[in-house]
């Protein structure tokens, strides 16, 4: 359920995501397609208890729904039913700056795929999800590189090369890293998406050092 609730701090939030994802047309949409949706059903495999913080209307979400138990959490209201209707799924309506209500060692899997770059203190977010997962359990997500090469010539040309106006924190590789290498002792970051040249793609098989720098966004999975 979404639940009902009169905060108007939280019901402003909720409309500027709203507008946001409409304008933006981001219902239905993936960011850089499929790609982390193969990953993320490899690693989470079945029978999981998986957390999915910023689910919106589940793009992502189906590619590991099947076979799990999944609660979807979002701001927005309309993707949270647009999800619960696609997936059955169940979902929370939360301002994940403000609400986290879960209980400790509660799942197997916390997915966070594009949310952390929205959360306006990342450190204690992640401390959280930390908290709540399983010994073992796994945590994934996502964020744009917003160090990228042509990130890097937009700001050089003195244009914003950041054009999302809810993000309000940017990761390069290492940054993330050492983010969630305060919290989990097993961490591995996967470039995806983007192009080195016109005709090379980012891929397993290109040099890690180009990956870095011409990616689209930092896949990752960390293990408690």
């Amino acid at each position: 359920m979404t639940g009902v609730d009169n905060n108007p701090y939280k019901l402003f939030l909720e409309n500027i995501y709203a507008a946001h994802h409409k304008r933006g047309k981001r219902y239905g949409y993936l960011y850089c397609h499929g790609e982390r949706g193969l990953y993320l059903s490899e690693w989470i495999g079945e029978r999981k208890n998986i957390l999915d913080l910023g689910c919106r209307d589940g793009e992502l979400t189906k590619y590991f729904a099947k076979g799990n138990f999944v609660t979807g959490v979002d701001i927005d209201r309309k993707a949270l039913d647009l999800v619960k209707n696609k997936l059955g799924i169940k979902t929370l309506w939360l301002d994940l700056n403000a609400e986290f209500p879960f209980e400790k060692e509660s799942f197997d899997v916390v997915v966070a795929c594009e949310i952390v770059e929205h959360i306006f203190y990342p450190e204690p977010f992640i401390e959280k999800i930390q908290s709540i997962l399983k010994s073992g359990g796994l945590f994934l997500g996502s964020v744009p590189n917003s160090f990228r090469f042509r990130n890097r010539l937009k700001f050089l040309c003195g244009k914003e090369f950041e054009t999302d106006p809810t993000h309000v924190h940017g990761f390069s590789y290492d940054k993330l890293h050492s983010l969630l290498s305060s919290y989990f002792g097993n961490v591995y970051i996967f470039t995806i998406g983007g192009k080195i040249l016109p005709f090379l793609r980012v891929s397993k098989r290109t040099p890690k050092a180009l990956n870095r720098l011409f990616g689209r966004d930092l896949l990752w999975k960390a293990k408690k």
